[in-house]
């Protein structure tokens, strides 16, 4: 028998589904009682969903502070536009990470061709916070093509990506600031992956279930997990999504704004309520206003 100690799950968070206007997420991160695993303090799952002809995301210009972003698409595109000047289309199995720094501002929207069509949109948004000496610096935006992530199929069938970081012998090449961990696994009925330890880590499950030594995560199921290699087994065909790393210490998270120091967001809503933060390229007509209470 397992002591609780041995226990692969340390807690299974329920996601929260959250309405943003025309179409809701399921928010694992930031919890009550776990407000992050590793450097990831904010965890977005959304989608699918269907949007008809004439409809589409309208993400108005709005600003971070404190974190590294990534918008990981499994079905669609979002046209992503940014305060450096960048206009790119996020598209499914890229990375576009996206470091705030001391302060960065952006827009995610659907181009008007698809906007015209209708369009099926799928997929994960994250944030990472920055360890302490990186908060301020300056922000920036790294594109890395599907075709940069480095891919494998184990013996076992189970096919790995990694987006971030380093597991099961493979290194992605996007920008890491701490020891950062997204991988992401597909694997068929009845197979099995074996976790590789990380300081802390967690997993979501986009579709089927997994059982991690016996403990079932359900579909939608965010499971922190306890220290060591784990044994996980698809029930149906599965996919997953691990995330993790090593800490950064306490975190204080309001809105979009994130920092080791309150009186820095203080300072980043201030600077926003004000117009002190640089426009959005060619987004400029509207943006969000700071809500008048800041929480999260």
């Amino acid at each position: 028998m397992l002591t609780p100690h041995a226990l692969p799950i340390k807690a299974s968070l329920n996601t929260k589904v959250k309405d943003l206007g025309g179409f809701t997420v399921r928010r694992a991160l930031p919890f009550p009682a776990h407000r992050s695993v590793g450097p990831w303090v904010f965890f977005d799952h959304f989608g699918p969903v269907e949007f008809s002809s004439g409809d589409g995301m309208n993400v108005r210009p709005h600003p971070h502070i404190g974190i590294a972003t990534v918008t990981y698409l499994f079905e669609g595109e979002i046209w992503h536009r940014d305060s450096l000047g960048n206009s790119a289309p996020i598209l499914p199995g890229a990375i576009n990470l996206m470091v705030a720094g001391k302060g960065i501002a952006h827009s995610e929207r659907t181009r008007d061709e698809l906007r015209e069509t209708g369009f099926r949109l799928h997929g994960l948004q994250l944030w990472h916070a920055l360890p302490d000496t990186e908060e301020e610096r300056e922000p920036s935006f790294h594109h890395h093509p599907a075709g940069t992530i480095p891919e494998m199929t184990l013996e076992t069938g189970a096919k790995v990506r990694v987006m971030m970081g380093r597991a099961f012998g493979l290194t992605s090449p996007v920008e890491v600031f701490s020891e950062t961990l997204y991988y992401e696994v597909e694997i068929p009925d009845g197979a099995t992956v074996t976790l590789p330890e990380a300081p802390e880590c967690a997993i979501y499950v986009v579709e089927g279930q997994a059982d991690i030594e016996g403990h079932k995560s359900d579909r939608f199921v965010f499971s922190i997990l306890n220290h060591g290699p784990h044994l996980v087994t698809a029930r149906g065909r599965t996919r997953f999504v691990v995330v993790g790393g090593a800490p950064l210490g306490e975190r204080h998270m309001k809105w979009n704004f994130v920092s080791s120091r309150p009186e820095r967001i203080t300072q980043a809503a201030d600077d926003w309520r004000m117009g002190e933060f640089p426009v959005v390229f060619d987004d400029v007509d509207e943006f969000i206003p700071l809500p008048e209470k800041l929480v999260f």
